[in-house]
């Protein structure tokens, strides 16, 4: 998308905001559910989730600078999967088991290694698993996925490499 496009996002007007809201939503919110999704391990607590989220983002759109909004989003996605997790272990004090990806894939086995590995990233630590979702799932590179957890790339690529060798030791069992 070009710059020139972005900058229509902070026109003046309440109808032109709205409908700019309206197209920064479309283009972004299978980005969230996806992201939400992996990191609760739930699809109908991602949804919730999107919807907070998207409560915020149209609380704060005046205010995003263009070209940061996708890195901002995936900020708020994570704090607020941190949150919700954080909610979720107060109140039942564990990890529930995760549902079946909505996308059924034709092969029975290739779904349970699928579910295996989500259930063993449900288990990494929350830096670990933001990490390993955002480089390794949402394809961002090494200097995003930093910029978005706050901290430096040689942080992100120890919880990557330290989070893969957990999933590894967890999924040995589990044939491809």
């Amino acid at each position: 998308m070009a710059v020139e496009e972005l900058e229509l996002t902070w026109l003046p007007g309440k109808a032109d905001r709205e409908t700019a809201f309206e197209d920064f939503l479309s283009r972004h919110q299978k980005m969230v559910l996806r992201t939400a999704w992996r990191m609760l391990g739930r699809l109908e607590d991602a949804q919730d989730a999107s919807q907070e989220i998207f409560l915020r983002a149209h609380r704060h759109f005046g205010r995003l600078q263009p070209g940061a909004e996708t890195a901002w989003l995936y900020r708020v996605t994570l704090n607020v999967c941190y949150d919700m997790l954080r909610r979720r272990r107060a109140e039942t004090g564990e990890i529930p088991e995760l549902c079946s990806e909505p996308d059924q894939l034709d092969s029975l086995r290739r779904e349970e290694r699928k579910q295996a590995l989500q259930r063993a990233l449900l288990k990494l630590p929350e830096k670990e698993r933001a990490a390993v979702v955002l480089r390794e799932i949402e394809g961002l590179d090494t200097i995003e996925v930093a910029a978005i957890l706050g901290t430096a790339e040689v942080t992100v690529r120890s919880q990557i490499s330290v989070a893969r060798g957990k999933l590894r030791r967890w999924l040995e069992g589990v044939r491809p």
